[in-house]
């Protein structure tokens, strides 16, 4: 299913997307060394509960995962990097933490991804991993516009990728987004421009480049969900949720005072 939203629909999302960002950067802050994943999980429900708004991973049951999902927001550790299940674990200095996190608001809903590493360790690869990431995401949304095709999206995110030097699964990537989390288009990766879907105003896409250091395997966790790398490497995740606009697209989750 491929929704277009009307302009009473986007101004909910916009709203919906900012919620999302405010989420995540407050629990960015509180990531810190000593922090339990169970104890993110726990404030992003409270954060959620608070604003009224209602989580997209609870009652998650796809045919990827061994589902119900359970928990409010997706925590991937160092050679996690999708779909990390929050459990009994405490951050260390120098990890890498990606926190992925999907609500919906009054029957919008808006998805993100941040990687950062935790305390005062940086390691210069794994910061320059994150980096690849947000440049490819910035990327793919100066690429996505009223009459630009999917294609075009995912060759711009996986140019970027690849001139970093990292390989790309395609496998798992971006997708529209609307008064659902997941729906179609799928936005890989990698792609040829002029390829797929003709993007028009009031479609909503999450753009979502990630990667592994040195791998594009994958395998699932003994938990059924959380995605690592098949080398046991690193990784890092961006991801905004955007809307297709008459002049280009507008990133929905934005800070509340990136807006101001």
């Amino acid at each position: 299913m491929i929704e277009i939203l009307n302009p009473a629909e986007l101004a909910r999302a916009h709203q919906t997307g900012a919620l999302v960002a405010d989420i995540l950067q407050a629990l960015k802050s509180r990531s810190t060394v000593g922090t339990n994943l169970l104890d993110v999980d726990r404030w992003a429900q409270a954060m959620i509960v608070e604003a009224g708004a209602l989580s997209c991973y609870v009652d998650y049951e796809p045919s990827f995962g061994r589902g119900p999902f359970g928990h409010y927001i997706c925590t991937a550790v160092n050679d996690a990097v999708l779909h990390g299940l929050p459990h009994d674990y405490t951050l260390a200095d120098g990890d890498l933490l990606t926190l992925d996190l999907a609500v919906s608001q009054a029957g919008v809903a808006a998805d993100s991804a941040i990687s950062f590493i935790v305390g005062e360790t940086k390691p210069p690869e794994s910061v320059a991993m994150i980096s690849a990431t947000e440049r490819a995401l910035s990327a793919g949304i100066a690429a996505a516009g009223p009459g630009a095709r999917i294609g075009d999206i995912s060759h711009a995110i996986g140019s970027v990728l690849s001139e970093a030097g990292y390989l790309i699964n395609a496998e798992f990537g971006g997708h529209g987004i609307g008064s659902t989390m997941h729906q179609d288009p799928h936005v890989p990766n990698t792609g040829r421009p002029g390829r797929g879907y003709t993007l028009r105003p009031g479609l909503l896409l999450a753009l979502e480049p990630w990667v592994m250091a040195d791998t594009a395997e994958l395998i699932t966790d003994a938990d059924g969900w959380t995605l690592r790398s098949a080398t046991g490497c690193r990784t890092a995740h961006s991801e905004h949720t955007i809307a297709i606009t008459d002049d280009g697209a507008d990133i929905l989750t934005l800070p509340t005072q990136a807006h101001s």
